[in-house]
């Protein structure tokens, strides 16, 4: 079965308002601001073209007239001049590394190296790759979209400088990539995946192929958000038309998750469109993908918080929360990270998003940071105000958040949070250093005389997961104290010893047995963001620059508007 990082989401149809708020209009004038205006219009008119561009989509839909865009000169980003923004090169500069350092990156390049040619070789077109039994699997995740982990893999191999294996990843992309698909896609997965992955590769290398496909795609994840509230569903099919959408010609039918409360979407999955929807928006020059994303920003603030914290379900009908489950892991953990990235890929303009990220990290450490008898910092689930002692695999990316968040807190705060930050970082590499494995477990306990271990069966699994490496690579960039490249150098034997087999890697199922029983499944995320962090750990800080460039929540590399740029 497929295991998606955070469990999928929901909603009930309806158009929303063409006119957009005042306050999320002033909010979107940022969209597009590193391309410039449209060809079509003169700076400072955008506000009417937009009304303009929505009257004629209705027009056009109520008389069957083709799209006024054919007949405007396009809008053209300017790829030279992004580029001359950036800080740092791409891939660094590579000054002055030790040879051990740099014998360790290698490793970690030709671990993915194996990874994609057993893929190409056995899988290729297929979502992932089974390794045991040597061949392709689909999954029903992605609405019948293709090659997941192709897209997955675009930035990592170009990061690495396997140039091959890019060039064949690329030329899938524009040989076999169909995105003419009729089948139920979760939005949160397409998005993270597929529309950052393809993002991520068009900024790295201005390939049009890759904006091309995203734009496309992102267009027919639109109608998911034509809710009363404009939160979107959870399910959205790719290829079923609804001609009456006033937003797209390309609109399918969305729906909620059938194992969420009471029809409702949940939090880490509506929260976590913002950073690739921007994008959209900028490379575009259409801003209704920023306008979409940014209606969540303004529900959540309207809506009221109990204890300052944020369930993780709420109706799309009604915009109220459907039930008090709090959790910084799966429902939840990507909302928060959205949250400061959007500020930081704003150029640290979006000054509201900034706001609620310290708002709610003020709550969490009120109401859910606890400390273990043995010492051991750790973020509990909060069900209705009683607390369940247990911490995810996917919360362990928090301590790299709390990080991130820290070197833009105030004097008085800063090394507060970079001492929270390298706690629970640490618990998290205690729970993978008390596995026989010395890999971690799906979710680990403080209860019973427990602490930092898998009580139950169904928790004891590694699915090849990234969050924590994905924090040993920011403490690493934001102190530089040797032990989180040991403890991430630590992560690496173990993939080898116990994930690498015949043809690829595997996740296994109990890593509290060296016997091993694998899963069967190489995970598109091990390539996308496993892989990468570690790379990344043993690279120069000017790799992927945090100066340059946030991480999606699937590790895809995304710029950051730099408004004082003269390019």
């Amino acid at each position: 079965t497929d295991l998606p990082r955070s469990p999928p989401a929901a909603a009930e149809p309806r158009h929303a308002s063409p006119a957009a708020p005042r306050r999320l209009r002033e909010k979107l004038r940022t969209a597009a601001r590193m391309a410039g205006p449209p060809a079509h219009t003169a700076p400072g008119s955008r506000q009417q073209v937009q009304g303009g561009e929505r009257r004629e989509r209705r027009d056009q839909l109520a008389t069957g007239a083709s799209p006024a865009r054919e007949t405007r000169a396009p809008f053209r980003f300017d790829y030279e001049r992004f580029r001359r923004s950036l800080r740092h090169p791409v891939r660094g500069r590579r000054a002055g590394e030790d040879p051990e350092t740099r014998a360790r990156r290698m490793k970690i390049k030709e671990m993915m190296k194996f990874a994609w040619d057993n893929y190409k070789q056995y899988a290729l077109g297929k979502n992932e790759l089974r390794p045991l039994t040597k061949n392709g699997h689909i999954g029903n995740m992605f609405g019948g979209l293709r090659g997941a982990t192709v897209v997955d893999a675009l930035d990592t191999l170009y990061i690495m400088e396997l140039e091959e294996e890019f060039q064949e990843a690329k030329k899938w992309v524009e040989k076999s990539f169909d995105l003419n698909v009729n089948g139920e896609a979760s939005l949160f997965e397409v998005n993270i995946r597929y529309v950052g992955g393809l993002l991520a590769a068009y900024y790295l290398t201005g390939e049009e192929v890759f904006k091309s496909k995203a734009l496309e795609l992102g267009e027919k994840l639109l109608p998911a958000f034509n809710t009363p509230t404009g939160i979107p569903r959870g399910v959205i099919n790719l290829g079923r038309q609804d001609t009456r959408s006033l937003f797209s010609p390309c609109s399918g039918m969305s729906w909620s998750w059938g194992w969420a409360s009471a029809g409702s979407s949940i939090l880490a999955e509506f929260g976590t469109l913002h950073l690739e929807f921007l994008h959209l928006s900028e490379l575009s020059g259409n801003p209704v993908f920023a306008e979409k994303a940014s209606t969540s920003q303004l529900v959540l603030n309207r809506v009221e918080k109990p204890q300052g914290l944020y369930p993780n379900f709420l109706s799309p009908v009604t915009g109220s929360w459907v039930q008090h489950h709090v959790s910084i892991g799966g429902l939840g953990d990507s909302f928060y990270e959205y949250l400061i990235k959007s500020w930081l890929m704003s150029d640290k303009k979006d000054s509201e998003a900034k706001k609620m990220y310290d708002d709610a990290l003020e709550a969490i450490e009120k109401h859910l940071v606890k400390k273990s008898a043995g010492g051991l910092t750790y973020i509990a689930e909060w069900r209705g105000g009683i607390l369940d002692h247990k911490m995810g695999h996917l919360a362990c990316f928090s301590g790299g958040m709390i990080a991130l968040g820290a070197e833009h807190a105030g004097e008085d705060r800063k090394q507060h949070y970079m001492d929270l930050a390298a706690e629970i970082t640490n618990t998290c590499h205690e729970s993978y250093a008390r596995t026989d494995t010395k890999l971690g477990p799906e979710a680990f306990r403080f209860d019973a005389g427990t602490e930092a271990m898998a009580t139950r069966l169904s928790e004891r699994y590694y699915i090849l997961r990234p969050e924590v490496v994905e924090s040993y690579m920011y403490m690493w960039r934001l102190t530089h104290e040797p032990k989180y490249r040991q403890w991430g150098w630590e992560v690496v034997k173990a993939l080898e010893k116990h994930c690498r087999v015949e043809a690829g890697f595997s996740g296994i199922r109990d890593v509290y047995t060296t016997i091993p029983s694998h899963d069967n499944m190489q995970q598109s995320f091990f390539l996308a963001e496993t892989l990468k962090y570690l790379y990344l750990l043993f690279c120069e800080d000017d790799v992927l620059s945090l100066d340059d460039w946030v991480f999606n929540t699937e590790a895809h590399p995304l710029p950051v508007n730099h408004t004082d740029s003269q390019a």
